[in-house]
């Protein structure tokens, strides 16, 4: 967007833009949110910023009556899958503070000379910056949203200090952490040691997803409803165990989540990798609206609007799930996981029926040969995968891009385009990947496409939300048709890959 367009989304007030971009005003030293209901500036004196850490290195305050940081992230994280992209993905899951700069410049191929060059150039701030302002955002939720103690409010959003802690907020909001937290907010239940928060995100919601990750529920480590979903979760610190609830006939229709254990270090990474795994960062009018251009789609557009598409709380777990569900169906997949598990630990945090941890590669590549079923072949790749994440010889993640990634595994016996495709959605949040072989994905066109103008076969008018063209396409394949039996294809593990791929 150039000048003059953002100009007229701040003039409209246009809550779509909220957390695309920050309108900082000369004149009074702060900034905003696009949605702002305070008078719109004029344009001389604005200046707008990709990042909140960029207006705050500029000189300029969050605003006290939009709180502009207490909105849902941009998609431009996962739209961009350039290094800045990809240095941000991995700022949200707290390298910078677990790793610092250079544990981020390393993962990234850069030195930290070169990548704080190219973030300041690209979004206005380096990447200590950047952190730093994650972690106020982290702060200040945590303040008007818990009652957590001052000092474990620090320490939980990334601050080595009490002292840092206060330093940021003062600089940052101009109000101290004590005048930051409200008497609105709630109150945690006596004996309770739950955190529980509100996630942001941009309406429409399609609480779809929730069925989705509910299908596929491995007994123990998740479980799920149309309209929840919970598990347990290894994090650099710890083991962890949230749940997330969608209350649709709720004021806001908000999405709670409740972290029922978590190593206080480890939050800014939950929260990241929950809003990933709902894709609550996603801008669905705009996905939408390119959607319902396409004949093929629009029908499903229309009635399914605000669709998402689900991330993917753990990559090597996803590589995992991914290679064990391929050519079986979905329930085919979830006992083959269930039996998989078995080789995985007791969660050191149970609670709530959930008691067991998604096994480490290490350990399927220990134990999983004595509990997987199946062929042959496919069992030895999964293995040969799982080995090579345990030695460190594979190693991919949320700062990769789709290329990179897909050069990662493609070299891996049983992983061809399909796969790389797929993780790429699920681990990047990659949003333009079409699955043209995926036997669902064109089942779906069969279902959407009767009576309609066909579409082109990579549906490139849909571009760059082609990942939503397939959630879309995956829908309809598995809803059955009046009088008929559903198809095998529609039933499968996320689609169904080439029968050439999976044999290699």
């Amino acid at each position: 967007m150039d000048f003059w367009q953002r100009y007229r989304a701040i003039d409209a007030r246009d809550i779509r833009f909220d957390g695309q971009f920050y309108t900082a005003v000369r004149t009074t030293g702060i900034y905003c949110r696009p949605s702002c209901p305070a008078r719109t500036p004029k344009a001389s004196n604005v200046t707008f910023y990709e990042t909140s850490a960029a207006a705050h290195d500029a000189g300029y305050r969050a605003c006290k009556r939009c709180l502009p940081e207490a909105v849902p992230g941009t998609p431009a994280w996962n739209l961009r899958q350039d290094i800045a992209g990809r240095a941000m993905r991995l700022i949200s899951d707290g390298v910078v503070t677990r790793d610092g700069v250079d544990g981020l410049a390393a993962r990234l191929g850069y030195s930290s000379r070169q990548l704080n060059r190219i973030l300041s150039q690209e979004l206005g701030a380096g990447p200590l910056s950047l952190a730093r302002a994650g972690r106020a955002q982290t702060a200040r939720t945590l303040l008007v949203s818990t009652s957590m103690k001052l000092a474990d409010v620090a320490f939980a959003a990334g601050f080595s200090s009490v002292r840092q802690f206060n330093d940021t907020m003062a600089e940052v909001f101009g109000m101290t952490p004590t005048a930051l937290r409200t008497a609105r907010h709630p109150k945690a239940p006596a004996g309770s040691t739950a955190l529980t928060l509100n996630l942001p995100y941009r309406e429409p919601f399609d609480p779809g997803i929730f069925t989705f990750l509910a299908v596929r529920a491995i007994p123990g480590i998740e479980a799920g409803t149309p309209t929840s979903y919970a598990r347990t979760l290894r994090l650099p610190q710890g083991d962890a165990r949230f749940r997330v609830d969608y209350d649709a006939g709720a004021p806001g229709r908000p999405l709670t989540l409740t972290i029922g254990a978590v190593d206080l270090r480890d939050l800014p990474s939950l929260l990241s990798r929950v809003r990933r795994l709902f894709d609550l960062d996603a801008d669905p009018v705009a996905i939408d609206s390119a959607l319902a251009g396409d004949a093929t789609l629009a029908a499903a557009v229309a009635g399914t609007p605000g669709i998402r598409m689900p991330g993917a709380m753990d990559p090597a777990e996803m590589l995992v799930r991914a290679m064990a569900g391929q050519q079986i169906t979905v329930a085919a997949a979830r006992t083959a996981l269930t039996q998989l598990a078995a080789v995985g630990r007791p969660s050191l945090s149970p609670g709530e029926g959930l008691e067991r941890m998604f096994p480490t590669p290490a350990e399927v590549a220990g134990g999983g040969s004595a509990v997987l079923r199946g062929p042959q072949r496919r069992i030895a790749a999964l293995l040969a995968a799982a080995a090579a994440m345990a030695d460190g010889g594979l190693d991919f993640g949320y700062g990769d891009s789709p290329e990179s990634l897909a050069a990662k595994l493609l070299p891996l016996p049983g992983v061809g385009p399909w796969t790389t495709g797929y993780l790429a959605m699920r681990i990047l949040g990659a949003p333009d990947v079409f699955l043209a072989n995926d036997a669902a994905v064109r089942n779906g066109i069969r279902a959407l496409g009767e009576g309609t103008a066909a579409s082109t076969a990579d549906f490139r008018e849909a571009s760059p939300w082609r990942s939503y063209a397939t959630m879309h396409l995956w829908r309809a394949a598995a809803r059955p048709a009046s009088g008929t039996r559903r198809s095998t294809a529609a039933h499968t593990n996320q689609g169904t890959r080439p029968a050439e791929e999976a044999n290699r």
